[in-house]
C-alpha cells in the first residue's frame, strides 16, 4: 500500500463535519468505524469513547489545512508535528495481498501502528499519510474548499496546482453562482445607464422648452 493512501484518512475525518452548515456525521460508535474503510480490525476497536476523542483530532487536522489554506506554512508544520509526536507509527516493510506473476510478494512499505485506542491508530496514520504528502508535494497542496459554504479539506494532486474545490460538485456550483453574479452585475449597470440616460433626456427637453426671455 502506497503510504500516500494515508493522507485520505485526515481528508475523512476531517470532513465528518462542516461547521458553516452546522453538519457533523461524527455521533456514534459507528460513524468511527466506517471511517477506517476497509481496514476493519482496525475498526473493531472502536469504542463509544473515541468519538469524543476522534473529534479532538478532528479539530487539530483541520487547522493544519486552514493554516496551509491561509499560507502559513510554518505554522501548518508545526502543527503536523504535534500530533506525528503525540501518535507515532512504525514503518515496516509488508509483502500482505499482493504478488507478482511468480507468487512472489510484491514489497511495500506499511505503517504499523501500536495503539492503546482506536483514535490513536487512526491519529497516527492520518498524521503520518498526511506528513507523506504535504512533503511530496508542498504545504500548498492542502486545501480547503472554496465553495460557500462548503469548506470541506482536499488534497491537490493536480499536475499545475490549481485545485480550489472539494469536488465537481462544488467546482459546478460555484461556477454557476459566479456567472449568475456577473449576470446580477451586468443588468444592474445596464439598468444604472439606462436610467442615467433617460435622465439626461428629460433635463434636455426641459432645456429646449425653457423661455430664454429674448425677443420681447
Amino acid at each position: 500500500m502506497e503510504l500516500a493512501y494515508y493522507s485520505d484518512y485526515a481528508v475523512r475525518l476531517v470532513n465528518s463535519e462542516e461547521p458553516a452548515r452546522g453538519k457533523d456525521t461524527l455521533t456514534s460508535v459507528e460513524a468511527v468505524r466506517d471511517l477506517f474503510g476497509g481496514n476493519a480490525s482496525a475498526a473493531r476497536r472502536a469504542t463509544e469513547a473515541d468519538v469524543t476523542r476522534f473529534r479532538s483530532v478532528r479539530a487539530r487536522l483541520r487547522s493544519v489545512f486552514e493554516a496551509a489554506d491561509q499560507g502559513d506554512e510554518t505554522l501548518a508544520v508545526a502543527l503536523l508535528n504535534s500530533l506525528l509526536l503525540e501518535f507515532p507509527v512504525s514503518p515496516q516493510i509488508s509483502g500482505h495481498d499482493y504478488r507478482d506473476e511468480d507468487g512472489r510478494p510484491l514489497w511495500h512499505m506499511h505503517l504499523a501502528d501500536h495503539p492503546s485506542n482506536a483514535t490513536a491508530g487512526y491519529a497516527a496514520i492520518a498524521a503520518m499519510g498526511l506528513a507523506f504528502h504535504l512533503t511530496e508535494y508542498g504545504v500548498d497542496r492542502l486545501g480547503l474548499c472554496e465553495a460557500t459554504p462548503c469548506r470541506n479539506a482536499y488534497l491537490d494532486t493536480s499536475t499545475n496546482r490549481s485545485r480550489r474545490y472539494c469536488s465537481d460538485r462544488c467546482a459546478t456550483r460555484a461556477n454557476v453562482a459566479a456567472y449568475r453574479a456577473r449576470k446580477r452585475l451586468e443588468a444592474d449597470r445596464s439598468e444604472s445607464t439606462g436610467l442615467a440616460a433617460d435622465s439626461t433626456q428629460r433635463a434636455t427637453a426641459s432645456g429646449e422648452r425653457r423661455p430664454t426671455g429674448r425677443g420681447r
